[in-house]
């Protein structure tokens, strides 16, 4: 072999090395890094699981970890036995309990997860069935560091999107309030104090009907093949299998922003003619996130007082006065806000 082509063999061998191994970078340090990262991504799906089956009274086995983990056989068991030799969990009857120092590794994740789906949904614009596996992506690769800048920035929020409760950063966690809507009877109101958005088929049904924590409902008529409600003006018709994944308590005759809960809506924001006055009472179950946010900041707070002042030529956007100032509402906006007319005599007054 001549010099040179031995050269040009050293230096592809070379490259080839570096590219297999070279640190960080490497195939096979990607390959080996990919692996660490799924088995961490595994065991902390794993402790969720055992945390929401003690939390709801319920007893995790091999055949509901693996189930949830799409893991079966061999490669269950040994993920397991992992866990049990770092001392996160422990064999139990019937099946498997946490430790305390697998309970706080839980709880880390489970804030970290319901912080995201906070973010998501009041500081972005995304559909409301993404929330939940875009937090899962985002849990596995946020520090303990990084999730109390969020908490900072979000203000400490006390719930997630769907309304559960968010673990404080010591760990504490208080038990879910409210009972499923199918408990309740007829002529009940309620509050909407948790959705669950899982399985994604049956969240989605609820989200397509603006079901949300929050918000607060009148049941008309319960019924073995169907349960009733009134929201916003609207009659709600859903399957008792769907309406059990919505959790209520019993509501009081106002909500903590002093706005009336039921009769004193007489339309929304587009109902009100140039020269009309109304008193906003609150918002579509649909408006959420950051187009809610941006109408509070323009001063629509409920029992602000508004009045149409000029329409554009085509109608829309229509200029409102609120609160000493005149804005710009499109039809689209201004068909988000419940109000109660207010009667010549009384806007005059």
């Amino acid at each position: 072999m001549s010099p040179l082509l031995a050269l040009v063999v050293l230096a592809a061998v070379m490259g080839l090395a570096a590219v297999v191994a070279w640190p960080d970078r490497g195939w096979l340090w990607r390959w080996r890094s990919g692996g660490r990262i799924l088995r961490r991504t595994r065991i902390e799906d794993a402790l969720k699981h055992l945390f929401h089956c003690e939390y709801e009274g319920r007893q995790a086995t091999h055949q509901s970890l693996g189930g949830v983990l799409r893991l079966r056989g061999r490669r269950s068991t040994e993920l397991l036995a992992g866990m049990e030799r770092l001392g996160l969990i422990v064999s139990a009857e019937g099946g498997f309990r946490l430790t305390a120092e697998g309970r706080s590794e839980a709880l880390r994740v489970i804030r970290i997860h319901r912080l995201w789906e906070r973010y998501l949904a009041d500081e972005t614009g995304l559909e409301p069935e993404r929330w939940h596996p875009e937090a899962e992506r985002r849990e596995h690769r946020t520090s303990a560091e990084q999730a109390e800048e969020l908490s900072v920035r979000l203000g400490h929020p006390p719930f997630d999107p769907h309304g559960d409760p968010i673990p404080t950063r010591e760990g504490e966690l208080p038990p879910r309030a409210g009972r499923t809507l199918t408990d309740f009877a007829a002529g009940d109101e309620v509050e909407v104090v948790h959705v669950e958005d899982e399985p994604p088929a049956l969240y989605a049904q609820l989200v397509a009907e603006g079901v949300h924590p929050g918000m607060r409902l009148r049941i008309t008529s319960v019924a073995p093949e169907r349960i009733r409600f009134e929201a916003d003006l609207d009659e709600v018709v859903l399957a008792p299998v769907i309406a059990a994944n919505i959790f209520a308590v019993p509501s009081a005759e106002e909500s903590a922003e002093g706005a009336p809960v039921f009769g004193d809506v007489t339309g929304s924001l587009t109902d009100v003619a140039v020269g009309e006055q109304a008193v906003v009472v609150g918002f579509s179950r649909f408006c959420r996130g950051l187009e809610r946010r941006r109408l509070l900041d323009l001063g629509l707070l409920p029992g602000t007082r508004v009045e149409a002042k000029m329409a554009s030529p085509s109608g829309d956007p229509v200029a409102y006065r609120v609160r000493g100032a005149v804005i710009a509402l499109r039809r689209s906006q201004a068909d988000q806000i419940q109000v109660q007319h207010v009667a010549p005599q009384a806007a005059s007054a």
